[in-house]
């Protein structure tokens, strides 16, 4: 079996994470230059998120994606913005805790939380 990247999607982890994924949908109040389906082939889901996770964690901006692997950068932002205001992020952030919390076990009646404020020592 071939081992994946880190930021390459398991189809496992894809079927959990495909439902959650946004529709594309056309703003009924703006007026369009082309008819829909018209233009580029829009980018596959499965890349834009492919491409989401690159950039976490390899820790690259944005506009230095490779496009021969994930197509346009500019493209990947807009898709990573309308899904970050459409609450994508935070749908798969609780699907991803509650799945923890049937494995696991989550005590939600005791956290803990430890810090400490000090200035920091001056540099010798």
């Amino acid at each position: 079996m071939a081992s994946i990247q880190s930021w390459e999607v398991s189809d496992a982890f894809w079927e959990k994470v495909e439902p959650l994924i946004p529709p594309t949908e056309r703003d009924p109040d703006k007026t369009y230059k082309r008819k829909a389906g018209g233009g580029r082939k829009p980018i596959v889901p499965r890349k834009i998120f492919e491409a989401i996770l690159y950039v976490l964690r390899t820790g690259c901006q944005g506009k230095a994606l490779p496009k021969e692997r994930f197509g346009s950068p500019s493209a990947n932002h807009t898709h990573f913005m309308r899904w970050m205001n459409v609450g994508f992020f935070v749908a798969l952030w609780r699907a991803g805790l509650a799945e923890y919390d049937e494995i696991e076990g989550i005590a939600w009646s005791w956290q803990s939380i430890d810090g400490a404020l000090v200035k920091a020592p001056l540099a010798l």
